[in-house]
């Protein structure tokens, strides 16, 4: 089984909230942070990263927070895994045979999760029930993916989707 570092977990269920989220507009750390139980210094640090990547872009003041930075059809799992954990380094053969065999299964699971984005997950059912059983306290439920916010609700008639 293949395994990822937490931080690449995080920012993968992050950007899954930012891409669920895309049309409502910023989404504050802090709704991140609690949503998805990262700790405001983990989750910063995060974001640096993301947003040095151009994948995610802040809007600084009150209702202020962070989009994608770009379409979420645009960005695959394999960059972010990637950019999280870096480059997996060539695995140390013991024989022609081992090294053919890693090296085919790494670029299998390589081209896998690259042709893997965040609008596939964003559209699986299961993926919006996963994210309405993080939220917790109260709000206002969200139109796109009926979870409770902790945003404030926008005005009567504003757009949310």
């Amino acid at each position: 089984m293949i395994r990822l570092s937490a931080k690449s977990r995080y920012a993968v269920s992050a950007l899954l909230h930012l891409a669920v989220h895309n049309q409502a507009g910023a989404v504050p750390l802090a709704e991140i942070s609690v949503c998805q139980g990262i700790s405001m210094s983990y989750i910063d640090q995060i974001f640096w990263k993301l947003r040095r990547a151009g994948l995610v872009r802040g809007t600084p003041g009150p209702g202020g927070g962070y989009r994608l930075g770009r379409p979420p059809e645009a960005i695959s799992m394999g960059e972010v895994i990637t950019l999280m954990d870096g480059q997996g380094g060539p695995r140390r053969a013991t024989s022609a045979l081992d090294g053919e065999l890693w090296a085919g299964l790494a670029h299998r699971i390589e081209a896998f999760l690259r042709g893997i984005t965040l609008a596939d997950f964003a559209a699986r059912p299961e993926v919006r029930e996963a994210l309405v059983d993080q939220y917790t306290g109260g709000g206002w439920r969200c139109d796109i993916c009926g979870a409770l916010s902790t945003r404030q609700q926008p005005a009567a008639g504003a757009s949310r989707a």
